[in-house]
């Protein structure tokens, strides 16, 4: 079978898989070489893991970098500084850009093509509790047609009031495209009610930087759950964005979870794969409380779609 241990796929993991089960990237090397994995992304997790012996890694294993997640040099928090790039703080701005210079740089010293922005959100107090009282209510009732009207009303909310902070972004992002022009830089979007990356931003975005190579990078979990509760279908955002897709996320949602092995969720991944460019990184994005043995049978999922 393809997936037995060992047996190398054409995927590649999130290093945010483990949590915090291994905590060096040498460990999580062979730990996914071990499963078959020969690519890797350098997730987001709690704490970042020490770097040091990867080198070794890559010459023993020939695993490769395929994407870096802005922000897994840093500690997870709610103000992670690599989701400040639209930030109407001028010094929040600043950090963020700083931050990802040093993950580009990163990404250049492993031979990686292309780092993600994503887990941008707008910056209105009123606005933020407002979603966080609706979010928990549609966690309950996803299908009430009057609190999916509300969910629609919200982002278009959200989405009038976001300009400043995309102008920033805009700028932000075109800053380090010019600064860094080999290396590309991707946008993602997310289930949060107060995204700042919703369907209509990243249109927007993606049109004001497409001269400058700016890429778009799919989340089938998360746009899942924006589709669960009334928003933008997973197919409208395929639809729009595949010209411009660097890599997709894989992973399943159900229930208000956006992080379950693919397979196991509601996603349509036929839909998905219709849609997804040849070329396009197949990333496996998974909570870390799912192991080695849910990890594989995703792959397999995945490879019996034709992914």
């Amino acid at each position: 079978m393809l997936t037995q241990p060992g047996i190398p796929n054409h995927y590649s993991l999130s290093t945010s898989c483990y949590g915090s089960r291994l905590r060096t990237i040498e460990d999580q090397a062979f730990a996914s070489v071990a499963m078959g994995f020969r690519r890797i992304e350098l997730g987001i997790l709690d704490a970042p893991v020490k770097l040091n012996g990867f080198e070794d890694s890559r010459r023993e294993t020939g695993i490769t970098v395929t994407s870096v997640i802005a922000g897994c040099l840093d500690p997870r928090s709610e103000t992670m500084s690599g989701s400040k790039l639209g930030s109407l703080n001028e010094n929040n701005r600043e950090c963020a850009l700083n931050s990802l210079r040093r993950h580009v740089k990163l990404a250049q010293r492993y031979g990686c093509q292309v780092v993600i922005v994503r887990g941008c959100e707008l910056e209105d107090k009123a606005l933020r509790e407002e979603a966080e009282k609706l979010q928990s209510k549609l966690a309950k009732n996803p299908t009430d047609e009057v609190l999916r009207e509300s969910a629609r009303d919200l982002v278009r909310r959200v989405h009038k009031k976001s300009h400043r902070q995309l102008e920033h972004l805009c700028r932000s992002i075109f800053g380090l495209l010019t600064e860094f022009p080999e290396t590309k830089i991707a946008v993602e979007g997310g289930s949060s009610l107060v995204e700042l990356l919703n369907y209509e931003a990243v249109g927007n975005v993606l049109s004001d930087l497409s001269k400058h190579g700016l890429g778009y990078w799919h989340d089938t979990g998360h746009l899942q759950l924006r589709e669960r509760v009334g928003l933008e279908a997973q197919g409208r955002w395929l639809d729009t964005f595949a010209n411009r897709m660097l890599g997709v996320h894989l992973a399943d949602a159900a229930e208000g979870n956006a992080e379950m092995p693919p397979g196991s969720g509601e996603v349509d991944f036929k839909l998905v794969k219709d849609f997804l460019p040849a070329n396009a990184e197949r990333v496996v994005e998974i909570n870390p409380r799912h192991g080695r043995a849910e990890i594989l049978a995703a792959v397999q999922f995945l490879a019996d779609k034709g992914f």
